[in-house]
């Protein structure tokens, strides 16, 4: 099974894929994947960021991966990968977000560019376009350890995703956020 780690850039991706390999779940960083085998169609310089061939990087996931019990795939383009069983989609109350984003010094345009994101549900939005809305776990990680959201994952795995429906899409909204100055 293949399973998604995904959300907007700073909600915690990164922190719960380290935490997954420790408690010794094999997890893939996308970003180092597509990078590594040159899955990528050139750079972004106003976002500095990569343009990820994510055909190619899906290919690539699907034939290395499909066989294996359970794989991660973490980060915030995992979600628009077809050969996904089943994703997790991050989500983090703006306000965190900002203090999180700023912490790592990311330019202003980029902050506010990741907030309107988040609380526009543009990761939840492409994820739906794609996968079933029985697959996806939304989890609200606003003041939740790295240990708290590692738990809530490893527990939906361990029951099959048969408790999908506690985390099913659509409970979290942060659209009252946009009327704020950010």
């Amino acid at each position: 099974m293949i399973i998604a780690i995904t959300g907007t850039p700073g909600t915690g991706k990164t922190s719960v894929a380290k935490k997954l390999v420790r408690e010794g779940y094999i997890v893939l960083d996308l970003n180092r994947i597509a990078c590594e085998n040159d899955f990528l169609l050139g750079r972004d310089e106003k976002r500095k960021s990569n343009i990820v061939d994510i055909d190619k990087l899906n290919l690539f996931i699907k034939k290395n991966y499909s066989n294996f019990d359970i794989v991660f795939v973490e980060g915030h383009l995992s979600h628009l990968l077809r050969c996904v069983d089943k994703l997790i989609v991050l989500r983090l109350e703006p306000s965190q977000l900002e203090k999180y984003l700023k912490k790592k010094r990311w330019n202003e345009k980029k902050i506010k560019e990741n907030l309107e994101s988040e609380i526009l549900d543009i990761v939840l939005c492409e994820s739906v376009e794609i996968h079933s809305k029985d697959n996806i776990a939304e989890l609200n990680v606003t003041n939740k350890s790295v240990d708290e959201i590692v738990s809530i994952i490893i527990d939906l795995v361990t029951d099959g995703f048969k408790n999908l429906q506690k985390y099913k899409i659509g409970n979290i909204d942060w659209s009252e956020e946009i009327l704020k100055d950010f």
